[in-house]
């Protein structure tokens, strides 16, 4: 995997002994700015501008500060768009999770092309991403806080770490999401005046409200009725990941497997675009992981390995949610690896 190296930009610590990084392409000429900013977030997500972004004046800078096995940064830019591709994140280790919160302006036309699906329709104030999992997105000029987590946090509220991928929160309609965006936007203020272990608390707290705010609008609240439905939610998950290489899996094998009403067990996957599109979207993830770990492997070997009953079939669905068929994935992480 890649080897971190340090990021650009002003490296500091802060009187509370927090790591701080500060990098703002002011200093940079005009047409350089753009290119500059595209440098120091591309180890991470690449930067897609286009004729027109490229002929505007940009402006960009981002604080961020390195806690104990959590992050936190405070960004301010124009808009841009932005895509993390499967080809991306084949080749490098980057495997948290990204909370945004937009204290102003906000995320557009967010693309889960894993599940094939447009995530958030309108205008999104909170957003959360799986960094294993590819997205793509326009954001408006903006000022954006967002936590970097493990998936351990995010699962002491939400059962599913890698479901939350694309959720969002339009409107804070809710006072879970109000209280959640208030907390983080003040965690901001604070930083740099409590002590580490405050600030460390502090984020995680800010992660776990803004967990709980979006688990509420998937029905997975802080209930008995809740609790049930992840305990359901995880067995289920477990079953079709123990059964994923098998081509007779399907939405009928789960629901009998688990003895369930098929409502149920339908409802529990209603925000991944349904149980059949879940069962595809995890054997498209597992066979785009092996296209990229095993370039010599038969591409058929792989579409059987992750349950597909051909390799046409499977390179039809790579193609639908990838925009690219598996030989030509599989060259682009070869050649960027």
């Amino acid at each position: 995997m890649n080897r971190r190296v340090p990021l650009p930009g002003v490296h500091s610590t802060l009187h509370n002994g927090i790591a701080h990084s500060r990098f703002s392409v002011a200093a940079e000429a005009p047409q350089r700015r753009l290119g500059a900013w595209r440098e120091r977030v591309g180890h991470v997500i690449d930067v897609l501008p286009s004729w027109s972004d490229l002929e505007k004046p940009f402006n960009a800078s981002i604080d961020r500060f390195e806690l104990d096995g959590l992050a936190f940064t405070d960004c301010r830019s124009d808009a841009m768009s932005l895509e993390r591709s499967l080809a991306r994140i084949s080749r490098d280790s980057v495997r948290n999770f990204a909370l945004h919160v937009f204290v102003e302006g906000e995320m557009r036309d967010v693309s889960v092309r894993s599940l094939s699906r447009t995530a958030t329709p309108s205008a999104a104030k909170v957003l959360a991403l799986d960094m294993g999992q590819p997205v793509r997105m326009r954001r408006t000029d903006c000022r954006v806080l967002t936590l970097f987590v493990p998936a351990a946090v995010v699962q002491e509220v939400f059962p599913d770490p890698e479901a939350i991928h694309g959720l969002a929160i339009q409107e804070l309609a809710t006072p879970i999401a109000r209280l959640a965006v208030e907390y983080v936007a003040a965690l901001s203020s604070r930083v740099g005046r409590l002590s580490a272990a405050a600030v460390q608390a502090d984020a995680r707290t800010g992660a776990q409200l803004l967990v709980a705010a979006l688990s509420k609008q998937v029905g997975m609240g802080d209930s008995a009725r809740a609790a049930a439905r992840a305990a359901v939610f995880g067995q289920a998950r477990r079953y079709i990941q123990a059964h994923l290489h098998r081509a007779d899996l399907s939405p009928d094998g789960v629901v009998a497997a688990l003895r369930l009403s098929r409502p149920t067990v339908y409802r529990l996957f209603q925000h991944e675009g349904g149980l059949a599109s879940y069962i595809r979207n995890l054997r498209l993830r597992h066979a785009a992981d092996e296209l990229a770990k095993h370039p010599s492997a038969m591409v058929a070997d792989i579409a059987y390995g992750a349950g597909f009953k051909s390799a046409s079939d499977f390179t039809r669905a790579f193609r639908r949610a990838f925009d690219m068929a598996p030989q030509d994935f599989r060259a682009a992480a070869r050649k960027s690896g």
